[in-house]
């Protein structure tokens, strides 16, 4: 299920969503001590990323990671952590702990074993989970192109993160599951433009999830996918 939330301008949205984003991190904070929240890459969420640092928030009990990540080093323009240090773990959310996807040179069997260990005791469920959507219907590195896209959307696969090579993309990643990310307890997704518009309206027409993984979340009867959305 989706709510659409349409704002007259990409500052407007920033300012809400950051505002609402804080509200629902506090209440996590005050019901059990801490809270978690996923973020999406690219460069929608960086005016977001400066609005939310600047709130009160008890930010030393707040974990922050991302929803995907592309295997690059930190100083790689291609890197989701580098956008989320430089643009989020900022002001007052310098207090936040970081929560790393990339944890070794190589993705392999350990480093994968090693991530969902972690993942499952420190960051699992989401208390917010905020997503982006490619034009191809992607999100997270779910990708319909990549040979993992049914094993990544299998509501059965325990398991909580797995490596994805696209084949229109570059960079092999790391992401969390569709089984995992469904389980956070506030979804959202944020896009901004005519662009990203017309695939939402595109996602929205079917419910074939391997075509658009996005539809996972559009059209998943037990949660509710709020769309942050402004031209």
């Amino acid at each position: 299920m989706i709510a659409i939330n349409e704002f007259s301008s990409k500052t407007a949205l920033d300012s809400t969503f950051a505002e609402q984003v804080a509200q629902l991190l506090t209440s996590a904070i005050n019901k059990k001590g801490r809270a978690s929240i996923a973020v999406s890459g690219g460069s929608t969420p960086k005016g977001f990323f400066a609005a939310l640092s600047q709130k009160d928030i008890a930010w030393h009990k707040v974990t922050i990671t991302l929803a995907d990540e592309r295997w690059v080093d930190e100083d790689s323009v291609a890197s989701n952590t580098r956008l989320v240090k430089e643009n989020l773990l900022q002001n007052k959310a310098t207090q936040a702990q970081f929560f790393e996807l990339k944890i070794a040179e190589q993705l392999n069997v350990a480093a994968l074993k090693q991530l969902n260990q972690q993942a499952k005791e420190q960051v699992l469920p989401f208390d917010v989970l905020i997503l982006g959507m490619g034009e191809d219907g992607h999100t997270a590195s779910l990708f319909p192109c990549s040979d993992e896209i049914n094993t990544a959307l299998s509501i059965e696969n325990s398991n909580a993160v797995m490596s994805v090579q696209p084949k229109t993309a570059p960079h092999l990643r790391i992401t969390f599951t569709l089984a995992a990310l469904l389980k956070s307890s506030a979804i959202f997704l944020h896009i901004c433009g005519k662009n990203k518009q017309q695939v939402l309206q595109q996602a929205l027409a079917s419910d074939d999830i391997l075509a658009m993984p996005i539809r996972a979340f559009l059209h998943d009867k037990n949660s509710t996918t709020k769309v942050m959305f402004a031209q």
